[in-house]
């Protein structure tokens, strides 16, 4: 007997909201989480860091890997003269990564 198991685009987005709810070395022995808080004051023109916290996410949350490219997506918007904010857009849905209240 086979059984299957179907995993929502909600379900994804509530993985993407655990992961980014939890800081790097939330949980004992694992290094799973993120810390978005260090991109702030990095340059994310050029794709670097945003493709390192994707990976991340990809190594913490192996479901995101499955994903096509295109609906898991790092963008940020700028705020003149001193605020920048990131957001994680997963299937639809966007988090800004450097809220308090994710």
């Amino acid at each position: 007997m086979s059984s299957t198991f179907t995993i929502s685009a909600r379900d994804v987005q509530e993985m993407a909201r655990h992961w980014l709810s939890t800081p790097v070395n939330g949980y004992l022995g694992s290094d799973y989480g993120q810390d978005g808080k260090s991109m702030l004051q990095k340059p994310l023109e050029n794709n670097e860091y945003a493709e390192e916290f994707l990976a991340k996410l990809r190594r913490d949350v192996p479901v995101f890997s499955a994903l096509p490219p295109e609906m898991t997506r790092l963008e940020y918007e700028d705020h003149y003269p001193d605020k920048r904010e990131i957001f994680l857009r997963v299937i639809g849905q966007t988090f800004q990564i450097n809220a308090d209240d994710i």
